[in-house]
């Protein structure tokens, strides 16, 4: 349904609960929703928009633990070195950009020899499978704080170059009379920046972020949009004074002692099979809750009749008179012994529950893969008797490259699209009224290049598709594939005579075999303990001649097999026919090569299109389109719909 209808159907269903707009970085497709905050105002509608820092997380580390020098860097993506790498406070997508890893499997479902490739250049496969215009940020501590306590300034040159890596490559992608004035705003944006680390003298990424969020809102629409700010450490800052909030009630379902087994049972089953853990793993008395204590990190809450432990890096302790029962008793305990400014915030499966209570989740497209299994753990409590009443998540589907229609710009296709789109250069409209298509053409290009098993056939196709030297090269190694046709068969001419030489001297040896068997028979029957006559041993002096001659022909026989081989080795080996072999096999890593190349650059720029359309950066809308219409023409053709929970 369009934002309009999605807008008013809400407002049937919750009309007063505010939009709350969570995300880990500014730099991504969180202030996109700066257009569902505008509908709503325009229609009319008085609901508040929180937008807010999900500032609870561990900043990312790398999954590889290798060592490397300095505190943060930026890496990118790929099914390789990096494989596993995860960074959702500190990573950045260019203009066209997704993190759409090129994955080993999607090459060889495309055909890729990828053994013989990884052999001849073992790090090719790092670039090849990287996600293009995607960089990530993470930790080189092997243990980063959570990002409401990561101190800006060890980071914030990191985060600086990264971003003016992804405003660079965008304005490398534009192009024409619009592109002074898109430096001038990547100009803008760089400087707010540098205000954000000013204007406080001891800012953490959570405060900096904070401070930038109504920034980068108000740059992505062109407008200041009406919202509040807050982080998931305010939201969820637990103690005496915000127990009472409903968005503790999750929580209490897993302390009163009527309803906890009931309420971890639901847990368990809402997560089977997702990979996820149930709450044993997590270890004896353990609540599917996290608890961030300041200074001290993030960890588990696992309860016991008489003491409590936070699983942080260094587990934390706290004893109990008797069991809790109820939100209102760890809430007393916690502050008591660690403070008022902890935040309870729930993992994965939960936290989503937690603040759906209150608020409208506004999600993009695909964001929040968690979204199916807090469902299935509401439904579980529900037919439980635990029923607890949920706002829906209004879910907002973009198509951005459609919006370019309204464009004026121009753009310069970095190089993965060039081939692709057939061009170097188009202009917005043209890119909208074609991205779907070349999508297409794109994804049935890796079904096609999956089917070409043989390497002339291969070298076949990019002569017909590709053409240019391909078809110098086709011609050339349909010539060395005839050579070596024809030495193939001089080849198995040797070889059948070397295997019919094997044949004589099998029968050979087993006429041998007769032979003397048959000379034992005669010793036994007519020589041994005998007075043989001179016929017998005249018979005798006859098979040791027979047997001579077979010994001889099986020598002559194995002499001659030696001369085949020598041959076979001498035709093989010939220094023209290793040229030639060379030859060969250089023009088919040529081929693996490209074909290699058009499987990147058609996952690219097909998934990777597709996935950057859905979550676009904001920041990237002023810029292609300064006026502000390729922003307004997105959030206006949204898709939009309701998300129960319950």
């Amino acid at each position: 349904m369009s934002v309009k209808e999605a807008l008013r159907q809400l407002h049937e269903v919750s009309p007063d609960a505010p939009f709350l707009a969570l995300g880990q970085t500014i730099f991504w497709d969180e202030p996109m929703k700066a257009g569902i905050a505008l509908a709503s105002k325009r229609q009319g509608y008085s609901r508040r928009f929180v937008a807010g820092v999900h500032d609870t997380d561990y900043f990312a580390k790398l999954p590889s633990g290798k060592k490397q020098t300095g505190k943060f860097k930026a890496f990118t993506h790929n099914d390789t070195t990096t494989k596993g790498l995860w960074s959702a406070a500190g990573e950045f997508s260019t203009l066209f950009g997704s993190e759409t890893v090129v994955s080993k499997e999607s090459l060889v479902h495309a055909g890729l020899k990828i053994e013989k490739l990884r052999k001849a250049r073992p790090d090719l496969l790092d670039e090849a499978t990287e996600a293009w215009g995607w960089r990530g940020i993470v930790s080189l501590d092997d243990s980063p704080p959570v990002s409401a306590e990561l101190p800006l300034k060890p980071v914030f040159q990191e985060l600086r170059s990264t971003f003016d890596w992804a405003l660079e490559n965008a304005l490398a992608s534009l192009t024409g009379d619009s592109k002074a004035q898109a430096e001038e705003l990547a100009d803008e944006l760089r400087t707010k920046l540098c205000d954000a680390l000013e204007a406080d003298p001891n800012p953490t990424l959570s405060s900096f972020y904070k401070r930038l969020l109504p920034e980068f809102y108000n740059f992505a629409a062109g407008i200041e949009v009406d919202l509040d700010v807050a982080t998931t450490t305010e939201l969820l800052r637990f103690n005496r004074l915000t127990v009472h909030l409903p968005r503790f009630q999750l929580l209490d379902a897993f302390l009163n002692p009527q309803t906890k087994s009931l309420a971890a049972e639901g847990y368990d089953q809402s997560i089977h099979g997702s990979g996820l853990y149930d709450l044993k793993r997590f270890g004896t008395g353990a609540i599917p809750f996290d608890l961030v204590v300041p200074g001290k990190g993030r960890g588990t809450i696992r309860l016991g009749n008489r003491g409590l432990v936070v699983m942080t890096r260094q587990p934390l302790f706290a004893s109990l008179k008797k069991p809790v029962e109820s939100v209102a008793e760890l809430a007393e305990i916690i502050e008591r012994k660690f403070g008022a400014d902890c935040t309870l915030v729930g993992k994965a499966v939960t936290l989503i529950g937690m603040l759906a209570r209150e608020f409208v989740f506004v999600f993009h497209e695909g964001a929040s893969s968690y979204v199916k299994h807090s469902r299935k753990l509401h439904q579980e409590l529900a037919a439980s008797g635990l029923s607890l009443p949920m706002n829906p998540i209004l879910r907002v589907r973009y198509q951005a490259w459609d919006g370019l229609q309204v464009a004026c710009s121009w753009l310069h296709l970095p190089e993965p699209f060039q081939r692709p789109f057939g061009t170097e250069e188009l202009c917005a409209p043209s890119f909208a009224a074609r991205w779907k298509a070349v999508g297409e053409e794109q994804t049935k290009l890796l079904g096609k290049l999956g089917d070409l098993k043989r390497q002339i056939d291969l070298i076949r196709f990019l002569e017909g598709e590709v053409g240019g030297s391909w078809s110098c090269l086709a011609r050339e190694y349909e010539g060395l594939h005839s050579e070596l046709e024809k030495l193939k068969k001089d080849v198995d001419e040797l070889a059948a005579k070397r295997h019919a030489l094997y044949a004589k001297i099998k029968a050979l040896k087993a006429k041998r075999v007769e032979l003397e068997i048959a000379k034992g028979d005669h010793f036994r029957t007519h020589i041994f303990e005998k007075s043989a006559d001179s016929a017998e041993s005249d018979r005798r002096v006859g098979f040791e001649k027979q047997i001579e001659s077979v010994i001889s022909e099986i020598e002559v026989a194995r002499r001659q097999v030696k001369d085949l081989m020598r041959q076979q080795r001498e035709l093989a080996q010939a220094p023209d026919v290793l040229k030639v072999h060379d030859r060969r096999r250089s023009i088919e890593m040529e081929a693996e090569l490209k074909r290699l190349r058009l499987i990147r650059d058609a996952v690219i720029s097909s998934k990777g299109l597709q996935n950057a359309n859905l979550r676009p950066s904001a920041w990237w809308f002023p810029l292609v389109c300064p006026d502000g219409l390729w922003f307004r023409e997105t959030v206006d053709a949204a898709q939009c719909y309701l998300e129960p929970l319950v």
